[in-house]
């Protein structure tokens, strides 16, 4: 049943979004309000899309963990599907895309319209810069920054590295960073949905304070992320996701408050 759902939902968002794309082209020279508007129109249209024909919904939880201002949110990325649903969890929220995303034609404008993070991939040292230029503009502007902290799609299961440009972000902004842990993996592959008939729920963590260093901080905000989501993903019969004995040490992690607590 799954693959009957997945394909007549595939029949439908192909044509839906390029509908989209360019019946939405006078969004791009609408004040940003409208634009964002617009974008949650056809975000939402998706939402309902997927509850209708795949039976899959979603939950947030945590939302009193969320603090006012700019605050950055270091996401589990282990679909496509959660990319789809930033601008319906937060309000403006920048997020951080290689910059060769924005030469797409008409996504490119749409990406350039939304004022994300663009990263500069040619050299790890100009990618931090970039990440934490970026960084400073928008918390100036007291916008949410979206980060995955892995720097790609994980899928259940699979463990991988967390990237610096996380910590370079913490370090040089001196906000708070928001841990949202999920499990979106278990229902929607790389591509695709791959299980119906169930809710996704993402889950907003304790804020990490500014001020930790590198070590601490890398160490407590994966051991609180990875916990969770490993928490969330068993809980509806997902793999648990095992630290290879070879991966780096967790150096410096202070003792988590929060451990074995949900948000």
């Amino acid at each position: 049943m799954s693959r009957i759902r997945a394909f007549l939902y595939a029949a439908w968002f192909y044509p839906w979004t390029a509908l989209h794309c360019f019946g939405l082209l006078w969004a791009l020279i609408m004040p940003k309000p409208v634009f964002l508007a617009a974008i949650r129109y056809y975000l939402r249209s998706l939402s309902v899309m997927e509850r209708l024909v795949l039976g899959i919904g979603y939950r947030v939880e945590g939302g009193e963990n969320l603090p006012e201002g700019a605050y950055i949110v270091a996401a589990k990325h282990q679909s496509m599907w959660e990319t789809m649903k930033l601008h319906l969890l937060f309000r403006d929220p920048a997020v951080i895309l290689k910059r060769e995303l924005l030469r797409i034609p008409i996504w490119g404008w749409y990406a350039a319209k939304a004022d994300l993070i663009p990263v500069d991939r040619g050299g790890r040292s100009r990618a931090i810069e970039s990440i934490v230029e970026g960084g400073k503009r928008m918390r100036e502007q007291g916008r949410p920054i979206v980060i995955f902290p892995q720097g790609t799609r994980v899928p259940p299961g699979t463990w991988k590295p967390y990237k610096a440009g996380v910590f370079a972000m913490y370090e040089a902004l001196r906000v708070p960073v928001v841990p949202m842990a999920l499990n979106s993996g278990v229902f929607w592959s790389k591509y695709n949905a791959v299980r119906d008939d169930g809710t996704i729920t993402l889950r907003y963590l304790d804020p990490i304070p500014p001020g930790l260093d590198r070590h601490a901080f890398l160490a407590l905000l994966e051991t609180r992320l990875e916990t969770e989501s490993d928490r969330l993903v068993t809980a509806i019969g997902g793999p648990t996701t095992a630290r290879p004995a070879d991966a780096p040490p967790l150096l410096g992690g202070p003792q988590d408050p929060a451990d074995g607590q949900s948000a």
